[in-house]
């Protein structure tokens, strides 16, 4: 059946109302009207849909950004923390080459124990200002410690110098001749115009003797290297020291040498032993002091 009539009755003035309807172009035009709502209701939703997918692809493009400028701070905070850490390790070298710079100098300064001790940290103190307290910023910090470098590499190379100069002050105070040739014994001649003991005639006394018992110690009277051990002609055995800077020491008519050609010595090593070698009336030691090759009064030098 294609076509529907509808036949409508009224009690007003007993009016009778027909209507013939198409069903097949009835159905089109509900299914067409029916399309039409669907369409424009897809057609909104999409439309929403698409505002948030714009909404949720913003934000996820702030979080990027924020996630971005997190991970460069990072970075930022750790080559900070690297640099600061390299800084510090860079200072506890300095630290600790200075601590043993500054015990060398104690040793060669002679201080008292206990003045200066590296191991500890100063003695400082006084009343704490508690409203000038302050907190530090990074910047400054790294500030700090950049001029805090500068004065350690100063303090550094002054205290080197000084210790270079401490070390050749010592190296000419152990150097130079000081002292006695002898531990016991008595001076038995000066240095100068004196009587030869074996002709009675004057003569001049390049030394001063020191008269004691046979086998009593003879010991160096400064640093120096042996240049000369064994017979010289009116020596006996004898030993010959150089000590640089010009000095040289000779010890006469031994009893017998301990040292050797070449060797190393120190201030107040045992050297030799008294005897009465060569041109001598009894047991002693002969000491001469020459300086740039010419002989010296040893009494200024043994007096130090």
């Amino acid at each position: 059946m294609k076509n529907m009539n509808i036949i409508l009755f009224t009690n007003k003035r007993g009016q009778v109302w027909s209507f013939d309807f198409d069903l097949v172009r009835v159905g089109v035009a509900g299914l067409a009207g029916l399309a039409l709502v669907c369409g424009f209701a897809a057609y909104t939703g999409f439309r929403l849909g698409g505002d948030e997918l714009l909404y949720v692809e913003e934000w996820q493009g702030v979080v990027r950004s924020q996630q971005e400028e997190i991970a460069e701070a990072r970075d930022e905070a750790q080559a900070n923390l690297d640099a600061l850490t390299l800084r510090i390790g860079q200072m506890q070298a300095q630290m600790l080459r200075l601590n043993a710079l500054g015990e060398r100098l104690v040793q060669q300064g002679d201080f008292a124990a206990g003045e200066f001790d590296f191991d500890s940290p100063p003695a400082i103190g006084g009343p704490q200002d508690v409203a000038g307290l302050e907190s530090t910023e990074l910047s400054d910090f790294m500030g700090m410690l950049s001029g805090l470098m500068v004065e350690l590499d100063d303090r550094e190379h002054k205290l080197t110098v000084l210790e270079s100069l401490l070390r050749d002050r010592n190296r000419r105070e152990r150097v130079m001749p000081s002292g006695r040739p002898v531990e016991t014994g008595w001076l038995s001649s000066k240095y100068g115009k004196r009587t030869d003991p074996f002709t009675g005639k004057q003569e001049h006394h390049k030394g001063v003797d020191f008269a004691g018992k046979e086998g009593s110690d003879v010991v160096a009277v400064g640093d120096g290297v042996v240049s000369w051990a064994g017979k010289r002609s009116g020596y006996g055995k004898m030993v010959e020291i150089t000590h640089g800077d010009g000095y040289v020491t000779r010890y006469g008519h031994n009893k017998e040498s301990v040292v050797e050609v070449g060797e190393t010595v120190k201030k107040g090593q045992l050297i030799a032993l008294m005897g009465s070698t060569g041109r001598s009336t009894g047991p002693h030691v002969h000491f001469e002091v020459l300086l740039n090759g010419k002989t010296v009064n040893p009494g200024k030098y043994i007096n130090n």
